[in-house]
């Protein structure tokens, strides 16, 4: 399985809109976001809202069960209608356009930690 978390601006005064959006991928589109994603061999996914002195930002992450590079192809050139809604709405949302960047802007992983969950503190 692969982790894929990356960071999308949100676009001012949109906030309150992404957050409808992910209630309505919750909601009344759940059935046809749960298809959407286990297209993509998507078995995680969460989004989470920050906010900065300059602006919102909509944190992702994505675990997939197939390498990512073809998951990402595979979401960039999808026609389907449920998937053009969805890529349109980041689009309107964060200004990003999932056809030509499907993971959103670039990230780089600068630290990664792994650790036995059986040595934990808190367990």
């Amino acid at each position: 399985m692969a982790l894929i978390v990356r960071a999308f601006p949100v676009l001012p005064g949109k906030e309150e809109e992404l957050r409808r959006f992910a209630a309505e991928l919750a909601g009344a589109e759940r059935e046809q976001a749960e298809a959407f994603y286990a297209g993509f061999a998507v078995v995680h996914e969460s989004w989470h809202l920050q906010k900065t002195p300059q602006a919102w930002w909509a944190i992702c992450v994505t675990e997939v069960a197939k390498e990512p590079a073809a998951m990402a192809r595979a979401y960039a050139g999808s026609q389907r209608p449920f998937d053009r809604w969805f890529k349109e709405r980041i689009r309107e949302l964060t200004g990003v356009d999932p056809d030509r960047e499907p993971f959103g802007p670039p990230t780089e992983t600068i630290f990664n930690w792994d650790g036995d969950p059986a040595t934990s503190i808190a367990s």
